[in-house]
């Protein structure tokens, strides 16, 4: 019922910024929590942030906490995760998420997933 597609990867170095994008398709998307995860080889998928699809509020894993900003703009079916000050410990592949959920921190509590985008952060 969703379809996302992750883009804004990419090498960066360390003090630096992205802004990945997480576009969506699907009649109902407005109304589904949004996520970003990551992970890297031979490490569990790990929670980066979230955005509730009741009110828009939002959600960090403590680490990325005062770095990145997620937010979304449900006119365009998309959701943005902005990152700045990067270390070279962000580097991994990110993934989005929908939830039917209003949202969640929990990869199995995630319906739909994108492909992933690649992020590394040189030192």
């Amino acid at each position: 019922q969703v379809q996302l597609v992750e883009s804004g990867g990419g090498l960066v170095q360390t003090g630096g910024s992205l802004r990945l994008s997480c576009a969506g398709s699907g009649r109902s998307f407005s109304t589904y929590g949004l996520g970003w995860f990551r992970q890297t080889p031979g490490k569990e998928r790990e929670f980066v942030a979230a955005i509730s699809g009741i009110d828009s509020s939002t959600y960090y894993a403590a680490s990325v906490k005062g770095r990145l900003t997620i937010s979304r703009d449900n006119s365009k079916n998309t959701m943005y995760l902005q990152m700045n000050s990067l270390k070279p410990e962000d580097t991994a592949v990110y993934y989005c998420a929908a939830t039917k959920l209003g949202w969640s921190s929990r990869s199995d509590e995630h319906n739909y997933w994108g492909h992933g985008t690649q992020v590394t952060v040189s030192s």
